[in-house]
Order: C-alpha cells, then sequence, then structure tokens
C-alpha cells in the first residue's frame, strides 16, 4: 500500500520525539477528512505526548483519552501501524502520568517516561 508522506513523515517525527511537527503533518491531511478517526487518534497522542513534556498534564490525560477512544475502532494493524501496540504504549503514557493537572516544565521533562518506536510493517 502506497501512504501519503505526511504520514511517512509523521512516523519519522515522531521517532524523533518531535511531537510538535507530528501534530501539523496528520492535521493537513485529517482536515481533507475529519471523519478519520485513526489519523485524529494519531494526532492527538502527538499532541498528548507535547503537553506533557511541558507539564500540561491535565492536557496530556485528555488528549491520550482520546486518542485511545479514537484508535480503539482499528486494528489489530492499520495502515501498517500495529494499532494494539499503540493503544497499549498510550495506556503505559496515561499510567505514568502524575497525580496533578500542571509541574513545572523541568519536572516534566525529567519524568521517566514510556518510549515507542513506530514502524510501519510493509509486509
Amino acid at each position: 500500500m502506497r501512504y501519503p508522506g505526511q504520514y511517512l513523515q509523521f512516523i519519522e517525527k515522531f521517532n524523533e520525539g518531535e511531537y510538535y511537527e507530528c501534530h501539523d503533518l496528520l492535521e493537513e491531511i485529517w482536515m481533507e477528512n475529519k471523519s478519520d478517526k485513526f489519523l485524529q487518534g494519531l494526532l492527538q497522542m502527538a499532541v498528548g505526548l507535547y503537553h506533557r513534556e511541558y507539564g500540561n498534564i491535565k492536557g496530556a490525560r485528555w488528549m491520550f483519552g482520546n486518542a485511545r477512544k479514537y484508535l480503539n475502532r482499528y486494528g489489530p494493524v492499520h495502515w501498517g501501524l500495529d494499532v494494539a501496540g499503540v493503544i497499549g504504549y498510550i495506556e503505559a503514557c496515561e499510567s505514568a502520568l502524575p497525580d496533578a493537572d500542571v509541574i513545572p516544565p523541568g519536572e516534566a521533562k525529567a519524568m521517566v517516561f514510556p518510549s515507542l518506536r513506530l514502524r510501519i510493517d510493509t509486509s
């Protein structure tokens, strides 16, 4: 299957930890079809990670919950991506969030947090 260039760039930027750029890349193609909850789920996962990185724990929790809800409709594999694994990662992220709405950005960046390397299975 041939995937949109923005989707492939999203995978690359996600693996580099560039979550703000991830949002921009997927928003571009999601805006063309807002009913695509797969793209919206990935987009919101990236936004959740961005919020967490800067201490907005309440925003991260909200985005992770939405991402999980949207991605549950797909899988276990969609567009070559292990959606079940992504959902497991989101759940691990939710569990790792502190019990606060906001924390200082320095504290957020120093947190030990789950990681995930996305890859597209082309087989």
